[in-house]
This record gives structure tokens, sequence and C-alpha cells, in this order.
């Protein structure tokens, strides 16, 4: 029986099995092979790796930690975790199982794309959420924010210092309170429905009672939700952005079942970032907790 079973192999999960190698602590790598950037071409904002597409980042990692004999991996999908006598049984869907001290949850959420023909094939290419992660390519050009959410007007502001134009398509339900706030901060708003998107030009072409062509695409709209059923299943206590609730070093409220990376984070803030490098801290974080717990 392994010390800590890490479900999830995004930057929190490898990053807690370098942590718990380095400490010699045994650790199995579960990875589903299913990751939240992995449409994603390139990586930004990580520092020495900006650019790097994540396949490459994952790869690289792995290969690191094969140099840890302690830290294992196996591919496969978890279809349930339960707590057994003191310890964790992880159930594969081929109806085998890994038992662990410990639980570190690091699959992520997923994302729900608004319901418009052709997102979905752009996602990760010229249509994207993250202004930090993606807005710099598109200094000096126009863009699209598709949403009429109260997050349209936090992503127009995040984005106008960068991009040349910002056309806003809200589907008509803006209030006019906010239309006019847009407006005010550069921002043009077309309130005809979305109709589709598509690539053009080495852009997106957008159908909202007519063709309008931008250079890319940011979305305000849509959702995100527990990748996989592990919260529900242990009962850990959850809050309002959907995420589970953790402390500093990733605890959750069910001692020896820890959290990292974009599907946790702590009641004092309002949600999480979803970033590389602040899932992989967050990872570094819950790995040092964990082993702490285990040294007694």
């Amino acid at each position: 029986m392994r010390e800590v079973i890490i479900i999830g192999a995004g930057p929190a999960g490898l990053q807690a099995a370098l942590t718990l190698g380095r400490m010699h602590r045994t650790a199995l790598v579960i990875d589903s092979g299913e990751y939240r950037n992995g449409p994603v071409q390139h990586m930004h904002n990580v520092i020495a790796d900006d650019g790097t597409p994540p396949a490459e980042f994952r790869e690289r990692a792995r290969r690191q930690l094969a140099e840890y004999a302690t830290v294992e991996f196996r591919h496969g999908s978890i279809t349930r975790v339960s707590p057994i006598d003191g310890s964790f049984e992880a159930i594969f869907a081929d109806g085998t199982v890994e038992r662990s001290t410990r639980v570190l949850l690091a699959t992520g959420m997923a994302d729900d794309l608004p319901p418009v023909p052709g997102l979905a094939e752009l996602w990760g290419r010229h249509a994207f959420s993250c202004p930090f992660c993606d807005g710099h390519e598109y200094a000096g050009r126009r863009i699209g924010v598709i949403g009429g959410s109260p997050r349209v007007e936090h992503l127009v502001k995040l984005l106008k210092p960068i991009v040349s134009d910002i056309i806003v398509f809200d589907d008509g339900e803006l209030a006019d309170e906010m239309r006019s706030q847009l407006e005010t901060l550069g921002a043009s708003v077309h309130s005809a429905t979305v109709e589709s998107v598509t690539d053009h030009d080495n852009g997106v072409r957008i159908t909202a009672g007519g063709p309008v062509d931008v250079d890319g695409l940011f979305v305000a709209a849509g959702s995100a939700r527990q990748r996989a059923p592990f919260a529900e299943q242990l009962g850990l206590t959850m809050l309002d952005s959907g995420a589970i609730e953790i402390d500093e070093f990733g605890r959750t409220s069910l001692p020896g079942v820890s959290a990292a990376g974009d599907l946790a984070h702590r009641a004092a803030l309002p949600g999480v970032m979803a970033a590389v490098m602040v899932a992989a801290t967050a990872g570094q974080l819950a790995a040092a907790g964990l082993v702490q717990e285990l040294a007694g």
C-alpha cells in the first residue's frame, strides 16, 4: 500500500509527486490522459516555459519523475474513492483497486462552454477564457468577447490595455447600464445572437446576424465544474464557486484527503486562478502538508 495516491497528472499532481518523491514518500500517480488544457497549443505566463506546448511540459515532468524510485505512474480512470479501515481505496474502471493512507485529488475542473456551434473546435486555438494566459498574443489586434455575464466587464477591463478593438456579443441580454459601461471602456456591443464561430483567415469569423471577423475570441459566459465525482463521493465541503474547500496546505474537510489545483481553493478567496504556476504551487503545498502528516 502506498502512502499517497495522487489522482490527476496535470501541473498540480506532477508537482505534488515531485515533492513527495524528493522526500522519499511512496506515491502512485493516476493519469487519465484528460487535462483541462488538453486542447491548448501553448502555455503562457509560465516562467522558463512560456510558449511550451502542455504535452511537452507533462512529458518532460514525467521523465524527471522517473528518477525518483518512490513515485510510480499508472494510466487509467478512477470511478470511485472510498475510505476503508483508516485508509483509502481507489477503484479503477476495470475493477482493480489501489490502496493508500492518503489521497490527493488533482483532477481539476472541466469547462462547460456556451452552446455556440464551432466554439469547442476553436477552444485553445483561437478561443480562450484567460487574458493572463492568452491576451498578450492579441496585442494591438481585434478581438471578440462572447457572453453577457457579470464577468464580461472584468474581462474587457483586463484586455483593453492589450488589444486594439473589443466587440462584445451579448445576445441582447445586457442591461442598458452595463452596455453603457462597456462602451465607456471602449468596447462596442453587438446584440445579435451568435449563430456560429469558425476559423477564418488565421482568425475567427463570428456569425451573428451577419459575419464579423476578429483575430481572437474570449468567452465570458459558460462555467466550470468538477471534472471527477470524488468530492461528492467523499462528502467534501464545497464552496459557492463549485470548488472544494481547503486550508493553506490543501487539506479538505475529510482527514486524509487533500486537493490541489483549480478544483479547490481556500474560503477566503473568491475563486481559483486557473493557471499552471498556481496549480503547481498548490500541488507543492499540498504535498508538503502530506509529508508533515506522514512524518507524525
